[in-house]
């Protein structure tokens, strides 16, 4: 008996150890991102940086983003295809493409490709800096690491990915229109008036509000990752590795509580 007791306690103990320890992480990866954006709005605020990084999240992820959502508009149209024709119903096939990308996979395939060129690459430099000294030497010259080099990212990727994602949804809608015109033979003017009849403001936004969570969350960790850093080069990689697998996770996690926010209201 007394083992038995013994058993369950350690498993609580265990169990309730890792409970909290996930929670202080959790908790100081939330106030490092609120650290990040809050000092923006300080004097002095680099709009410079902000605008560099902006155009490097932005404007050159426009390939990668680009080819992905042509690619899954395309694929979207004919897997709906092959379902829909067993109930003569292709006319919904534009309905459904346009809901499904501007809700659903615009934001996350968006947010995914962005991750994984983005959160790495910050993760990356902000971790060589870190151990390398770099960071101690800014304090040195009384400039604040947190406002010079995470907040700038932070804004910029904030700003960045609902423009990702609105171009996302329009290039999206574009492959499906080009396959559904050119391969399976619908109509132009009437694909084109069930999209634009049947999609509302609010699906729209929905992927907007989600690519600005979503831009939050791939540059708030990777500067995390980066600036907490250490032991040397391995370190490094370790830190890279982890940015983009904890975002591309945390992208998951919060599209579902987004997305069941967004379906109650």
């Amino acid at each position: 008996m007394n083992k038995i007791t013994s058993f369950f306690i350690s498993i609580f103990y265990y169990v309730g150890n890792g409970f909290l320890s996930s929670l202080s992480i959790i908790g100081g990866k939330v106030f490092f991102i609120f650290l990040g954006i809050v000092h923006f709005f300080m004097p002095p605020i680099y709009f410079r940086a902000m605008w560099r990084h902006f155009v490097e999240i932005a404007f050159f992820s426009i390939p990668v983003v680009g080819l992905t959502s042509l690619f899954s508009g395309m694929v979207l149209v004919l897997q709906s295809y092959v379902g829909f024709a067993r109930f003569s119903a292709e006319g919904a096939i534009a309905n459904v493409v346009v809901v499904a990308l501007t809700r659903e996979l615009g934001p996350v395939l968006t947010a995914l490709m962005v991750a994984g060129r983005i959160s790495g690459s910050i993760a990356a430099e902000i971790g060589t800096m870190r151990v390398t000294e770099q960071v101690d030497a800014l304090y040195t010259m009384y400039v604040n690491p947190i406002k010079y080099l995470i907040s700038p990212k932070i804004i910029a990727g904030i700003l960045a990915l609902p423009v990702l994602v609105l171009l996302s949804d329009i290039i999206g809608v574009m492959g499906g229109y080009l396959i559904s015109v050119f391969q399976l033979g619908f109509i132009s003017s009437v694909y084109l008036s069930s999209t634009w009849s049947f999609v509302t403001m609010g699906d729209i936004l929905s992927g907007i509000v989600k690519g600005a969570f979503f831009g939050l969350i791939i540059t708030g960790i990777g500067c995390y990752y980066g600036y907490t850093s250490k032991g040397g080069s391995k370190g490094v990689g370790k830190s890279t590795t982890n940015a983009v697998v904890v975002a591309s996770i945390l992208i998951f996690i919060v599209d579902y509580i987004l997305t069941l926010i967004f379906f109650k209201s």
